[in-house]
Formats: structure tokens, sequence, C-alpha cells
């Protein structure tokens, strides 16, 4: 693992493509060579990473001006969920033979935008810190979060353990956002080689790992609201403004994430992949990947041209990706016997090849101008 996560590094600057294209399609061609297999601790790992890299998304989410772009966020992020939801809900059901609970599974695995990839993308692209890498950023939530909300309403059976697990999260979400800058501000915290506030963030991503297992929900919506609301504190006649440490503990936060730890969750993306069962089911594979872009453009390529005007094309390309929730979603239905392995290889293959395909095509054709030809802030590093 530690091996093919320094290869993937060199090939990423040698190519000049996203890292996490390469580590997905490292992952996928040696778990299928047979050369590694995903074991208990990638897995949980990798888990922790997919967290990470939604915390600090949210991190990089300006509230005023997600408040300015609510419209064109939400439109853009639900149509990119909606569309693609009952296009493959409604092709696996009636067409492919899915009963209705896979169906709604394939629908719900392949409606999703990743987090993680977007914001990888724009990291390494330098443009998170744009306007329009906001807008992106805040559309990739919105269809996310219509995800979440998909498998929980339509599957998820809430129990006490689910109502403790949003008591926690919004107890956690509450007390960080009113006291975590007394500790990042702190004169004598600040610049220890111990980081206390880099472990500070990731023992409350655990706790929200563990309570989410506890109550069988997911971590990824509290870290985004985490990253959204920490990095943000309130003054009166000011509304919500970024603390100025803001910026060294997120890079911290990347430099230790980028190193290990979300290497592991791409690789281990890839290595769900079963290329023999894909190939068995080679005509529903290369069907349900067309149904999901085609799907992403119809819903997204147009608001993007008319909000996003100078990176609708882009734009419309990372909305297409997938792979954290989505990789989520067709897990539980497998594991709960909702639907079997081919199709869970069929749906976790089409995820890898949104993530890739088009990633790949976005960076390099239609990547947008450099923030110094659009008078726009470079990404914090």
């Amino acid at each position: 693992m530690g091996i093919l996560i320094f290869i993937a590094s060199l090939v990423s600057i040698r190519l000049g493509f996203s890292v996490a294209i390469i580590e997905i399609v490292i992952g996928s061609i040696f778990g299928n060579l047979g050369v590694l297999q995903s074991e208990a601790w990638m897995v949980y790992l990798a888990t922790f990473g997919g967290v990470i890299l939604t915390f600090l998304a949210g991190t990089e989410i300006d509230i005023k001006l997600l408040q300015e772009k609510f419209k064109e966020s939400f439109l853009i992020g639900f149509f990119s969920f909606f569309l693609p939801f009952i296009v493959v809900s409604l092709y696996t059901y009636f067409v492919a033979g899915w009963d209705l609970s896979a169906a709604l599974i394939g629908g719900t695995a392949l409606s999703t935008t990743s987090l993680a990839v977007v914001y990888s993308v724009l990291v390494e692209s330098n443009i998170c810190g744009t306007d329009y890498g906001k807008i992106i950023m805040a559309s990739t939530f919105i269809t996310e979060m219509g995800s979440a909300i998909a498998l929980s309403v339509l599957f998820v059976r809430p129990t006490v353990y689910t109502l403790v697990f949003i008591v926690v999260f919004l107890a956690v979400i509450f007390l960080a956002m009113r006291y975590s800058h007394l500790l990042f501000s702190h004169p004598v915290i600040k610049n220890k080689v111990v980081e206390p506030e880099v472990k500070f963030v990731f023992a409350l991503l655990l706790i929200f790992m563990y309570f989410a297992n506890l109550g069988d929900g997911q971590a990824i919506l509290p870290a985004f609201l985490l990253g959204l609301f920490i990095a943000k504190h309130k003054k009166t006649g000011e509304g919500f403004i970024e603390l100025p440490e803001m910026n060294g503990i997120k890079t911290k936060l990347r430099t230790v994430a980028y190193a290990v730890i979300t290497p592991v969750f791409f690789i281990v993306g890839g290595l769900n992949a079963s290329l023999p069962l894909i190939l068995s089911a080679t005509g529903l594979f290369v069907v349900l990947f067309c149904l999901k872009i085609v799907a992403k453009f119809i819903g997204v390529y147009k608001l993007s041209r008319l909000y996003v005007p100078h990176a609708s094309m882009f734009t419309t390309l990372l909305m297409s990706t997938g792979l954290t929730f989505g990789t989520i979603a067709s897990l539980f239905g497998f594991t709960a016997g909702i639907i079997n392995q081919q199709q869970y290889s069929v749906l976790v293959g089409v995820i890898i090849a949104s993530a890739v395909i088009p990633t790949f095509i976005a960076q390099k054709w239609f990547r947008p101008l450099h923030q110094e030809d659009l008078g726009e802030p470079e990404c914090s590093a």
C-alpha cells in the first residue's frame, strides 16, 4: 500500500492528472491482479479518509457566498441528484429486471457526486478559493445530501441509537463552533510540534464515525457541517467570518491527510471493483454509466451555463463524478441482501468509472483559466 501511494504521487506529477484518479486506477489494477486485497484496517482508514476529505471540503465553503448563491447551488445540486436517481431507478426496475428495492439502491448509488473527488480536484487545480469553485462544492454538498436523505428515508430503520447519533453530532457541532477558536488561537498551543489542533479535529471526526456506526448512519453530512462551521465564529454585526488561524490548520490537515489517509480511501475504492463480474455484465455496465452521465448533463449543464458560464463544462463534468457515498450506498445494499454480488460489482464499477473518466476529461480539456487570468484568489495552502 505504501509503495502504491508513493508511485501514484509520482505518476500524478508526471502526467499532470489528479492523484485521486491515479490512486483509483492503480487500486483497481492491482486489486484485480490479486497483488493487493482489501483488509479491515484499510477499510477503516479509507472510511476515515473519506470523512476527512468531506470535512476539508466543508471548511472551503464561504457561508456568505452560499447565502448569496443559494439558488444557484441548490438548483445545480438538486437536479444533479434527482434526474440520475429517477432515470437509473426506472431503467433498472423496468428494463434490467431488478426488484424495486435493488432499483432504488442503484438509483441512489448513481445519483451521487463525490465530495472527495471534487474537493481533491479543486485543491490540486488551485481553484477551490474562487467563487465558482465554492459554488461547485456547495452544489456537490446538495447532491450528496439528497442521496443521503434518499438512502435514509427509503432503507434505514431508525432506532434509539439513530436519535443518539443525531443528538451527538448536533451537540458536537454546536460546542465546536462556539469554543474551538479558544483552542485554535491559544498562544501556548499555536505552532506546537504535537499539533493539538489537528488531533482535536481528528477526535471530533472519530466521534462522528463511532456514533454513526452505532446508529446505522453515515458521518459524511456531520463532517461536512463541522468543517463548514468550525472554521467560522460569529461576531456581532459581522455575521460569520473565517478564523485567521484556519489557513494554517487546514494546511496541516491536508499535509497529514494527503500523505497517507486519503490515498488509502481512493485505492480501496479501486479495489472494490471485480473486473470479471463487471465483464460478465458489460452491457448493463455501459448502459448504467451512460445513463448516469447523460442524466447528470441534462440536469446540470444548462444551469451551469446560466450560473457558471466560464466553467460550465468543467462544473458539469465534476458534478458527474461519484465515489464516496455511491460506494457506501452500494455496500449497504449488498450487505443488507438487497442487491447481489454482480449488481454490486457493476454499480461500484460504474461509480469508479464516473470518478475517473469525467475528472480526466475536465482536467485535460475543460479546466478553467488560472486565477491570475480571472483575478480570483487561489486556495489557501
